[in-house]
């Protein structure tokens, strides 16, 4: 694949490495400002450096947009002339619609959104992927792309703002659940270092057990529960101080608060 990713900020590169390293692509143009933050790719074939948007675009398929919100409509307008039939265009800025999109660059573009999480870093990202109607028959490229970099699911664009708040506030969501888990392990008689292993491989087991078993959480709970047994005991006291209630409560109101924030842009 002949890719270009304009705006190679933390995002951006953390996806160049992830196609690097999985042998995506026939080329990689990588865009910036800045091109001395991007010396860390030189060694690689087939990797290009440049701060010309245009030059990326002319000499690519897909173009991966990572830049800041801010930036992002006037990029769109100063390369929008040099877009072909071929280009498919992938954004992950948040908030910016598709018909936003469109409005500028046509709705005859192949235009599709992507809204990763930071786990994307270690190839373990949640990707939500929708499209315009167009974009529908490219959308198995972004996904292609994606799946190297962790998991993708394709959704309707009206679902990307409770997306968001599931997969990427979802990171700091279960980043605090893994540091309870942390504190209570300490206060149980483990050193610092210790409790966080303890904490982050617990919790990695408990995700692949799922992912590798197709099963209910209940149904691995199950396996653990005993009659009268210390595991119940202690979930029927999480469940009475508000455990789950508030996780799903803190959930809402992040939704709520990223619908705010999107009518006041509006």
């Amino acid at each position: 694949m002949k890719i270009a990713i304009i705006g190679t900020g933390n995002l951006g590169k953390s996806i160049a490495k992830g196609l690097i390293t999985t042998n995506a692509i026939t080329t990689l143009y990588l865009t910036k400002r800045n091109l001395e933050e991007l010396q860390e790719f030189t060694s690689f074939t087939n990797v290009f450096l440049t701060s010309n948007n245009e030059e990326a675009v002319k000499n690519s398929d897909i173009l991966i947009f990572a830049v800041q919100p801010r930036h992002f409509e006037t990029i769109l307008n100063s390369i929008k002339h040099v877009l072909t039939e071929k280009h498919v265009l992938i954004s992950t800025i948040t908030g910016f619609s598709i018909s936003k999109i469109e409005s500028i660059v046509g709705d005859n573009q192949f235009v599709i959104r992507a809204m990763p999480n930071t786990a994307i870093a270690v190839g373990k990202s949640m990707t939500c992927l929708c499209s315009n109607v167009n974009g529908k028959e490219r959308i198995k490229i972004a996904q292609a792309i994606f799946n190297r970099l962790g998991n993708s699911i394709v959704i309707p664009e009206t679902q990307m703002q409770a997306a968001t708040v599931v997969c990427a506030s979802g990171i700091a969501f279960w980043m605090r659940l893994i540091r309870a888990t942390t504190q209570a392990a300490i206060q149980l008689g483990f050193d610092a270092k210790e409790a966080q292993e303890l904490a982050m491989f617990t919790s990695e087991g408990a995700a692949n057990l799922l992912i590798t078993t197709g099963n209910h959480p209940e149904e691995e709970i199950d396996k653990v529960t005993t009659p009268k047994g210390c595991t119940i005991e202690g979930l029927n006291e999480m469940e009475h101080k508000g455990l789950s209630s508030s996780l799903i409560q803190g959930m809402v109101a992040s939704f709520n608060k990223i619908n705010t924030i999107k009518e006041e842009q509006i």
